[in-house]
């Protein structure tokens, strides 16, 4: 008595071929658009994170004492202040950031952040804090 053959035929082989192809064209678009959408997020960040040092900064010069200034508060009193205030390894390379000129202590100002090579920018708001 013969046994019978067990396996795929040919037609079932080419149509599951023919639906992995289909669903690689499909999701392959999705994963290509990654490196813009990681550079948007980065960007954000590192606006909320400029914007939330500088709010910190403010709290930071309001309530110094005389006796206790000391690495409390730095000048910060426009967009382009906001990058020295955090040098030492914290502002990020690649990052630049642009917008009005000198503010008074305690008002804010709108700072334009932008990535080398990378299109879009965001902003953020910094407080100005300090004496100039």
């Amino acid at each position: 008595m013969k046994q019978a053959q067990r396996g795929f035929t040919l037609i079932e082989l080419v149509m599951v071929i023919v639906i992995l192809g289909v669903l690689a064209a499909v999701a392959i678009p999705k994963f290509v658009d990654l490196k813009s959408d990681a550079q948007a997020a980065s960007l954000k960040g590192v606006a909320g994170a400029a914007a939330s040092a500088s709010a910190i900064n403010y709290g930071g010069c309001a309530i110094s004492t005389a006796a206790s200034d000391a690495n409390k508060c730095k000048v910060v009193n426009s967009c382009d202040s906001i990058k020295q205030a955090l040098s030492g390894g914290v502002w990020p390379t690649g990052y630049s950031v642009t917008g009005a000129g000198s503010v008074t202590n305690g008002t804010s100002s709108t700072c334009t952040l932008s990535l080398s090579g990378y299109t879009p920018t965001t902003t953020f708001e910094i407080i100005s804090a300090g004496n100039p």
